[in-house]
């Protein structure tokens, strides 16, 4: 079984208030969670409608790039529509998956979505997410 995580980053890499020389200021918590796991990564920002996945991939740390699977595909509309990307996303993959979406828009998915692991969007990632996708991660 794949552990797949789905990647936001205004919110989650940097607080969604940064400034552009702060963008990305929360890239180490999520080197650090991911470190020597086995995982695919899934970026689910809505950064993919304005970069190519090559662009989007060379924003992160060297050693991710290799588990960069894509991107979510097309927006939903209407209720949900993070959580229903992701779910299209995996069931395209046709493969058995456990996923998690670290994201700061709780908005965008069900209430009390057990796959979602919330950023507070005026901090970014913080050591409880990290935490928390580490405990994933060995599951």
């Amino acid at each position: 079984m794949t552990h797949l995580l789905f990647l936001d980053f205004d919110g989650v890499l940097h607080p969604a208030s940064a400034r552009q020389d702060e963008l990305f200021c929360r890239v180490d918590l999520l080197e650090e969670a991911l470190a020597g796991a086995e995982y695919g990564l899934v970026i689910s920002s809505s950064w993919r409608h304005h970069y190519s996945l090559h662009e989007l991939v060379d924003l992160l740390p060297a050693a991710m790039h290799p588990n960069v699977l894509g991107v979510t595909g097309e927006p939903f509309m209407g209720r949900w529509p993070r959580y229903r990307e992701i779910l299209a996303f995996v069931e395209r993959l046709g493969e058995p998956c456990t996923w998690r979406a670290l994201d700061d828009s709780w908005i965008e998915f069900p209430a009390k979505c057990p796959e979602l692991v919330a950023c507070d969007s005026n901090l970014g990632m913080q050591r409880p997410q990290v935490a928390t996708i580490r405990r994933w991660l060995r599951s």
